[in-house]
């Protein structure tokens, strides 16, 4: 009894081996190789599938998702002959297990290679600064190239991104002191022309400024200008209202003369012709007031004395 149990443990065993390489569960966006003695059979794609056990066997499993892949920085010299050190990350896809599996022995290492001599090629037909400045131009052309050499391979190439363009230590260094520069530049120019703004703005304001100043200073004197006109015809209309006689326009103008005299710039004076009519008449006034009080003066001729009050016509200049 005893062999015949080892020889059914052995069978179970067996069976059970065999269930397991029978049944084959490959995961979502994944594919595997099937080989069938040695040859290509089919390729398996995700979920459950049958194999024949010991004789049908999985040569390879691949990803199918989108991958990432960054290479080492790379020497490149430039058309002026600087070398820079490029790195670069290629974004690509298996799209056909089975030319990615037979056609190429690592698509990995020959994407590598590809891009390292594709780029070699590219920046050797570009001096540093377009190098530095053509990014997208320089990605175009890899992937281009790339896309088209992978494509055999099972392998499509989405995206080449630059990560770095390091220049050598010098051309840094210079390219520091020039930006230094051009940003010295740039800011005295910003500094120079808010000045000048400034000034302008400044002249603007001082413009406005005496403008309002001189039209307030023009309405002033206009308004000053209606009130003495406006005074003057209120005392004129008053003077004709009450009907002067000459009497008081002589006591008028005596009164006027110690002003028009007045002050130290009035060197020269004119006295009205009106002035000696005006005085006249004052004096018979006063000739007049003097009979009515009863007293008389005896002059050369017996009758009234004239008196004349010598005309002033100039003020000496005191120096």
């Amino acid at each position: 009894m005893e062999p015949v149990i080892i020889v059914l443990i052995i069978l179970v065993v067996l069976v059970f081996i065999a269930l397991i390489k029978t049944i084959q569960v490959i995961p979502q966006a994944s594919a595997a190789i099937v080989e069938r003695f040695g040859r290509y059979t089919r390729t398996l794609n995700a979920g459950l599938n049958i194999v024949v056990p010991f004789i049908d066997t999985i040569r390879n499993r691949i990803d199918l998702r989108e991958q990432v892949v960054p290479f080492p920085p790379q020497p490149v010299i430039t058309q002026d002959n600087l070398v820079v050190n490029i790195d670069t990350v290629i974004y690509y896809q298996v799209t056909d297990a089975r030319a990615a599996t037979y056609e190429v022995a690592s698509y990995i290492q020959a994407i590598e290679q590809l891009t390292v001599t594709t780029l070699r090629n590219i920046i050797g037909g570009m001096d540093l600064e377009r190098t530095l400045t053509s990014r997208e131009e320089i990605n175009a052309a890899l992937r281009g190239v790339l896309d088209e050499a992978t494509g055999k391979w099972g392998i499509r190439v989405n995206r080449v991104e630059l990560k770095a363009i390091e220049p050598p230590t010098s051309i840094q260094d210079s390219m520091e002191k020039q930006m230094r520069a051009d940003r010295d530049k740039r800011a005295a120019i910003l500094t120079a022309e808010g000045t000048r703004q400034a000034a302008i703005l400044t002249a603007e304001g001082e413009k406005q400024s005496q403008i309002l100043r001189a039209e307030g200073e023009a309405k002033a004197a206009a308004l000053r200008a209606e009130g003495e006109a406006q005074a003057v015809r209120t005392v004129f209309e008053a003077i004709h209202a009450g009907d002067p006689d000459q009497k008081l326009l002589s006591y008028q103008y005596l009164q006027m003369l110690p002003k028009i005299a007045e002050g130290d710039a009035n060197k020269l004076w004119i006295v009205p012709s009106e002035i000696g009519d005006a005085l006249k008449g004052l004096s018979g006034a006063m000739g007049n007031f003097g009979n009515f009080g009863g007293g008389s003066s005896s002059g050369t001729n017996g009758g009234s004395t004239e008196k004349r009050i010598p005309e002033r016509r100039e003020k000496p200049s005191i120096d």
